[in-house]
């Protein structure tokens, strides 16, 4: 594969949108400060991020192309095969940006080691030139993360990298019939949560801990339950959370492992406020009303992260 251009993907800083919130960095600053809020914390952490940007700039210029977009871009940006694409963020960016690139390389970038994990940003700006020569050349490894596939019965399709979100958009009762492995009932809850093996570690995991919790206080004899999916795994975990029990609605499917040979069917019954939505971003979102069904199931696209 022969790349033309580096794609920097980047989020606006706190700082910014408390400046787009208030009008100005002063307006901004007075507001944070008279609600005894450290506003120099915003100011270091803007700097810091910019400081990185330059870095990275810096270290495309003299190799390759580059061109910046923001987030807010992605759905509507038409990625190519000669792209290269460059997070640089926290987590979340990576997860976001790994929607729309059709399987294209991402480099992670940490801008704040001091402050983000970077599970997902498995580099720093100073590593940029060495990695940058590494991949013209092919001399890189990719580490596959399996995504997830909602599928609306009108064509409308959106994927997940960590997780899905199906039910109301408030917290009011989901409403919908739930198939899977050959059973179907009609069901009450607050919603629906799907992950990938990425996404195992994050909402899944609480949900999880949660239901530990409960065991354990009735002092249930049984292993804590869990998932171990590594994230190339071509499985899906969904969990039903608080299914209510009526004389309309059941409770019997409650978990279960998504496979490319088993997939989850949900039907609304929500007449308004139904959504779909991925990765805790709810303005990447589908309308889940009745009349609506989804189809669960694996993507064919994978994300590729390059780790060296």
């Amino acid at each position: 594969m022969k790349f033309e251009r580096v794609i920097i993907i980047r989020d606006k800083t706190r700082l910014e949108q408390l400046i787009e919130r208030f009008n100005s960095k002063a307006q901004a600053k007075f507001y944070i400060e008279s609600s005894g809020g450290d506003f120099e914390f915003f100011e270091l952490e803007h700097n810091t991020f910019y400081e990185s940007l330059s870095k990275i700039k810096e270290s495309i210029t003299g190799i390759l192309k580059y061109k910046v977009i923001n987030r807010s871009f992605l759905p509507t940006y038409i990625f190519t095969e000669q792209d290269l694409v460059l997070v640089i963020g926290q987590d979340g960016l990576v997860a976001n940006t790994a929607k729309y690139v059709n399987g294209l390389p991402i480099i992670g970038i940490n801008p704040d080691i001091e402050r983000y994990d970077g599970i997902l940003l498995k580099h720093s700006p100073n590593d940029l030139i060495g990695i940058l020569k590494n991949v013209i050349k092919g001399n890189y490894v990719t580490k596959q993360v399996t995504m997830a596939k909602a599928k609306l019965n009108d064509g409308q399709v959106l994927l997940a990298f960590n997780d899905f979100y199906i039910g109301a958009d408030s917290h009011v009762s989901s409403r919908y019939s739930i198939k899977f492995n050959g059973k179907k009932e009609q069901q009450s809850s607050s919603g629906i949560i799907i992950s990938t093996g990425a996404g195992s570690t994050g909402w899944l995991s609480s949900i999880f801990n949660m239901a530990n919790n409960i065991s354990g206080y009735y002092n249930i004899d049984k292993n804590d339950c869990g998932t171990t999916l590594d994230w190339n795994d071509n499985k899906l975990v969904f969990v039903v959370r608080e299914p209510f029990l009526s004389k309309m609605s059941q409770t019997s499917i409650g978990y279960g492992i998504i496979t490319e040979n088993k997939k989850l069917i949900i039907e609304s019954n929500m007449p308004t406020k139904g959504v779909i939505f991925s990765d805790g971003i709810e303005l990447d979102f589908l309308n889940f009303n009745s009349g609506s069904s989804v189809e669960i199931g694996i993507a064919d696209e994978k994300a590729n992260l390059i780790i060296s």
